[in-house]
């Protein structure tokens, strides 16, 4: 018979036992990277400014991916997506000398290089249509992932609507644990997409595929994926992260999906921030921006434009039902540069294998972006976009009413007055200090063009009330910060959070912004201060603008059809499918005029600030071109020149 005594040792031996082997049993350290949002920058050079970049390029991320993988025995390598449309290259590839059947696209010809093991669709790859996505990803020879994309079939019943892509992949893969044997892990990957590419590129899907809700589509097969044996499941959603109730059809709904059950990693990106460290997201329930985890899910987006990295390092352990689960990891950013004032410091050097692989296409690039396409009287940048009427922007507004006017001819429409929608697509921002239009007078080549409207958007006309107009305007506003005009203290006009994109100028009226009032709407387009009006003294043809009035609006597709959540643009309001793109129009316009003369025609103004201290952020080359009322203070940290605007 044991004594107590005994059965405590044999308790505490067996115990020390357990601890033992548990601490003994194999691990597997598995590093997964992220790529993001490359927007065909593959090499190191910015078609706008027709120079060599040290900031872009996954010829510079391959070099961190090369070094991140050598660093480890496990590894596998993933692609976000937005990777087809972004610069110049990509639109010489899709219109200039066109892809074909059974030709490589050069952003495959590179990522081939790199022993991708997944890529996932974003939104900007349906830009040029479904043909030429499908010619595009057949040069891939890796797999890609979507599973919120689905065959429109046409019969209203989405219970047996089948998905475009393959929903998600489960791959066996072989790593080495921390004994030195090696173990089969089976890795699932699942993509997803924003519903709203049903509305951005609406001409290119309706009546091809429809867009479901992220959530809800994660809801429903990362159960599947778990149930036919997925040990980690990586969530690849191409879309970020905001703290705000959850609502079906989401954009930004990453938040919200790391709460769905069974996802272990979440690589995410769209929106062209940098997680771990966007310091927006301090303080936000559920989010380590040290560890890097949303709800405990680790996660990272590694920025836009081939500008970082992203690593999660995860710690592999045997699950008690068999196969392996995350018992522990860690995510992180690596970046190609940094900031140091005004210079941008190289971390790494570009891959040379990259570079060549698709130099063809580069060289091409830059043959066709440097074609000649009219002349200009004076400089054109958009410096001060932000706070004056600015040239950049008059002179799309300008071609848009040009191409307008002409079309309409011999239509009902003709007669009718017409206005024209313009923002500003280069003005600083998460860019950084030289992300700004900068066009010397002279010549104006297809790169200027391009610089002047950097994204293939479809032209489009809305036909609104003069009431309608004032809300479009006011939407816009959202661009600036209330100012308190009763403080002598020095403000920031320039709302950093608001989309320099979403700052509608409208030509063909004149008005004035007080931004001394609150914000009418919000981020969302959500009525806010329904009592305040920031639009003010709006006039036409000299008169006070009448609301009842009808006008043509030119815009863009993005725009017209709810991009920006502006109220009474939702598709259904568009009177004009231009069969041209802004760009084009903008070139053709250049054409026919030859020469022009830039200057912006003064429509708009603020109204006084009362005895605030106003201040905004430029570029540094700003500051030998500020007009009287704007006074030069300083730099700052990020290399942004401030100036006082009086």
């Amino acid at each position: 018979m044991m004594t107590p005594s005994i059965l405590r040792g044999a308790a505490v031996l067996a115990s020390s036992l357990a601890l033992s082997s548990l601490a003994q049993a194999a691990t597997i350290d598995l590093r997964v990277m992220e790529t993001t949002d490359i927007h065909m920058n593959l090499v190191d050079y910015d078609y706008y400014g027709d120079k060599q970049s040290d900031a872009v390029g996954l010829s510079r991320v391959a070099t961190l991916i090369k070094a991140a993988r050598a660093e480890v025995s496990n590894s596998v390598l993933v692609d976000n997506g937005d990777l087809l449309q972004g610069t110049p290259l990509g639109d010489y590839v899709a219109k200039g000398r066109v892809l074909r059947y059974g030709e490589t696209h050069p952003a495959f010809k590179a990522m081939n290089l790199l022993d991708y093991d997944v890529g996932n669709i974003g939104n900007h790859e349906f830009n040029y249509g479904l043909d030429f996505l499908m010619k595009s990803l057949s040069g891939a020879n890796f797999p890609y992932v979507n599973a919120n994309v689905y065959l429109d079939d046409g019969d209203k019943d989405p219970s047996n609507d089948q998905p475009y892509f393959q929903p998600y992949l489960i791959k066996d893969k072989q790593f080495v644990d921390s004994d030195g044997n090696t173990q089969t892990v089976k890795i699932g990957y699942i993509g997803f997409v924003p519903p709203q590419i049903m509305t951005w590129d609406k001409d290119n899907l309706t009546g091809k595929v429809v867009a479901k809700d992220i959530i809800e589509t994660a809801e429903r097969y990362v159960p599947e994926m778990k149930a036919q044996g997925a040990d980690v499941i990586i969530a690849i959603p191409h879309s970020g992260m905001q703290n705000s109730p959850y609502m079906k059809g989401e954009e930004n709904a990453t938040y919200h999906l790391a709460k769905v059950d069974g996802i272990d990693a979440i690589l995410f990106g769209h929106s062209h921030r940098v997680f771990p460290g966007d310091k927006s997201l301090n303080g936000l329930a559920g989010v380590d921006n040290e560890k890097g985890t949303v709800f405990g899910k680790f996660a990272t987006m590694p920025g836009f434009w081939g500008s970082h990295l992203g690593v999660i390092d995860l710690v592999l352990e045997e699950s008690p039902q068999g196969g392996w689960q995350v018992a522990d990891g860690k995510a992180s950013v690596r970046a190609i540069a940094k900031r140091e004032g005004r210079k941008t410091i190289p971390l790494v050097k570009a891959d040379a294998a990259i570079n060549d692989a698709v130099e063809t296409e580069h060289e091409g690039t830059l043959q066709y972006m440097r074609r000649k396409v009219g002349e200009s009287t004076a400089d054109i940048n958009s410096f001060f976009a932000l706070v004056q009427d600015d040239p950049s922007i008059q002179i799309v507004n300008n071609a848009q009413t040009w191409y307008v006017q002409n079309i309409v001819r011999g239509t009902s429409y003709e007669g009718m007055p017409i206005l024209s929608a313009g923002a500003p697509f280069k003005a600083g921002g998460r860019g950084g200090p030289e992300y700004y239009t900068n066009v010397p007078k002279g010549d104006i080549a297809l790169k200027n063009v391009s610089d002047l409207y950097i994204y293939p958007n479809d032209l489009k006309v809305v036909k609104l009330t003069g009431a309608q107009v004032i809300e479009w305007l006011e939407v816009a506003a959202g661009q600036f910060n209330q100012i308190d005009g009763n403080s002598s203290q020095a403000q920031d006009l320039v709302n950093a959070s608001f989309p320099t994109y979403n700052f509608d100028v409208i030509d063909g009226i004149d008005y004035q912004i007080n931004v001394t009032n609150p914000a009418r709407y919000d981020l969302e387009g959500n009525l806010v201060n329904a009592d305040s009006h920031r639009i003010e003294k709006v006039t036409f043809e000299g008169k006070p603008l009448d609301k009842e009035a009808e006008f043509l609006v030119a815009t863009n597709n993005y725009r017209a059809t709810g991009g920006g959540h502006f109220p009474n643009l939702s598709g259904d309001t568009i009177v004009i499918d231009a069969p041209d793109k802004n760009r084009d129009v903008v070139a053709n316009y250049l054409l026919s005029q030859k020469t022009i003369n830039p200057e912006a025609d003064g429509n708009w103004k603020f109204a006084s600030f009362g005895k605030a201290k106003v201040q905004f952020t430029s570029s540094p080359n700003a500051k030998e071109l500020a007009p009287s009322n704007m006074t030069y203070k300083a730099l700052d940290d990020k290399g942004f020149a401030i100036f006082e605007l009086r």
